[in-house]
């Protein structure tokens, strides 16, 4: 089950996603407080989740689905890329990805919210 939850993670990437939690944007922080404690459809988020060769900022694993918020360095060309390269692996985890940009979660928490709920069914 371990394995399968976290696809194999290298033991390093525990402590970062340990350390990650305790230094959420603003825009994690908000959207955390929609997703924890199984508010969201009753599923279970977890954040700064190991998964591969990555930690996903929230994982709900029942429904495969990553959701990564992303800051205004996220347009950068290389960071483009390695987003999609990023986004493309998960993908051969079988697992989905849903990308929103950190003003998106601040200045429109409700259609995100909206948006993931689609992907839960």
């Amino acid at each position: 089950m371990e394995n399968e939850l976290h696809k194999g993670a290298d033991k390093k990437l525990f402590g970062f996603a340990r350390e990650n939690r305790k230094k959420l944007t603003e825009a994690e922080q908000i959207l955390w407080q929609h997703l924890r404690n199984k508010q969201l459809n009753g599923f279970k988020f977890r954040r700064q989740h190991p998964l591969g060769k990555f930690i996903a900022d929230f994982y709900l694993h029942e429904a495969k689905l990553v959701i990564e918020l992303d800051g205004n360095y996220h347009t950068q060309e290389e960071q483009k890329e390695y987003d999609f390269g990023r986004t493309y692996e998960m993908k051969e985890l079988g697992i989905q990805v849903l990308r929103f940009t950190n003003n998106e979660v601040l200045k429109d928490i409700e259609k995100v919210l909206q948006t993931i709920k689609s992907h839960l069914t």
